[in-house]
């Protein structure tokens, strides 16, 4: 059996070897302005939409990704009764320069709007092909760096998270937040959004605390750390770790320097419960953190799974997304119905996870439930919102 040691020291070497993506990926610039605005469509008309996935880049992982994406896509499709869609696949290799190629061939070819890429600069690159000829890009990533013109993240945002962890912390009086971060660009991040977050739903952040993101850092860092909380009197330590890098290890070395909740709260900003394994961990025991919809996105994985005989990938739920949001608005029966203003419509779609947005910064806000890991079990503490009148309240 694995210590807690044995597993940060796993997890550390598999999440540094994203972190050259991540500070790749900050770096980006916005797509600029121009565009976006959307083409004309025939609603009775089988609408033309690209899929850019990145396959071909020669990596497995890519190769399952790009099916993963294609499959729930086409899931979506068929969930939309009259609406037909003319799905058209593109492979990106991975890369900005064909991400870019391939959005301008789609365009050529007929797409109406670009449903991807994954990565953060494919997607950048895709906007910027595309955007003098007024087509929007949907794209997996959720990089808010790239997010604007006509280029729109789909996937889950720190800040999305930060906010709706704020309002529930504060809520349920646990207002005095000290925040604890990896020091890397990711932890960064994530800091400024649980800070904008607090502040947001009335709360304070009474500290900011942070370590070296390598065990022995981490091991250096924790006492510190605890004394800290307990100085400043936090009644909340807020945590950017993630399962894959420091949370396991920083979660036990606090409930062993004396911090541990019910009395002082941890909250996460990524989510807590992937790898199942990590909700029999000690250390995270009593930790909250917001999540989809758990109802609806078991629904999901059962229904992929019964059609593909494979589980999805958690970001393929995003393709499924995207298809739900073209339908809806096609089923309106507009020629401008895949515009900006068609798209950022403040009643928002249903995804896999339930309710999204998206806003005209490009950006998105999706309504979490907030969870908690409770005896090695899953717990539900605050349903997810189904419309968007009381979302994440």
């Amino acid at each position: 059996m694995l210590s807690v040691f044995d597993l940060a020291r796993k997890s550390l070497a598999r999440a540094a070897a994203v972190l050259a993506t991540v500070a790749l990926s900050a770096c980006v610039p916005s797509a600029g302005p121009g565009g976006g605005s959307g083409p004309k469509i025939d609603p009775g008309a089988p609408v033309p939409v690209a899929l850019l996935v990145p396959s071909g880049s020669g990596q497995a992982s890519d190769e399952l990704l790009a099916r993963s994406l294609q499959n729930a896509a086409r899931l979506a499709i068929s969930d939309l009764g009259n609406v037909k869609i003319d799905l058209r696949v593109y492979s990106t290799a991975g890369q900005p320069a064909q991400a870019g190629a391939m959005a301008t061939k789609a365009v050529d070819e007929g797409a109406k709007i670009i449903l991807g890429p994954v990565y953060a600069q494919e997607a950048n690159a895709a906007g910027l092909a595309v955007a003098g000829r007024g087509i929007n890009v949907l794209s997996f990533s959720n990089n808010t760096d790239i997010a604007g013109g006509n280029v729109f993240v789909l996937g889950p945002t720190f800040q999305n998270t930060g906010d709706r962890l704020g309002r529930y912390a504060v809520r349920a009086g646990k207002s005095r937040v000290m925040i604890v971060h990896d020091q890397n660009l990711g932890g960064e991040a994530g800091r400024n959004a649980i800070q904008r977050g607090v502040s947001a739903a009335g709360g304070q952040v009474v500290g900011i605390q942070s370590y070296e993101f390598s065990q022995n850092g981490i091991v250096a860092a924790v006492p510190a750390i605890a004394a800290a909380a307990r100085n400043t009197n936090a009644q909340a330590v807020f945590l950017t770790a993630d399962t894959a890098g420091a949370l396991p290890l920083v979660t036990q070395l606090l409930r062993d320097n004396g911090v541990s909740p019910p009395n002082t709260a941890f909250i996460g900003l990524t989510r807590w419960d992937i790898p199942s394994a990590t909700l029999g961990l000690p250390g995270v025991q009593g930790g909250w953190f917001a999540m989809p919809d758990p109802a609806l996105y078991n629904q999901f994985q059962s229904r992929y799974q019964a059609a593909f005989g494979e589980p999805p990938l958690p970001i393929s739920g995003l393709a499924y997304d995207g298809i739900a949001a073209i339908g809806a608005l096609v089923k309106q029966g507009k020629s401008n119905a895949l515009s900006t203003s068609g798209l950022t419509q403040g009643s928002g779609f249903v995804g896999v996870g339930g309710i999204f947005r998206l806003r005209p910064d490009g950006t998105n806000e999706r309504g979490l439930a907030v969870a908690s890991i409770q005896n090695n079990q899953l717990v539900v503490l605050d349903p997810a919102p189904r419309s968007f009148s009381g979302a994440g309240s």
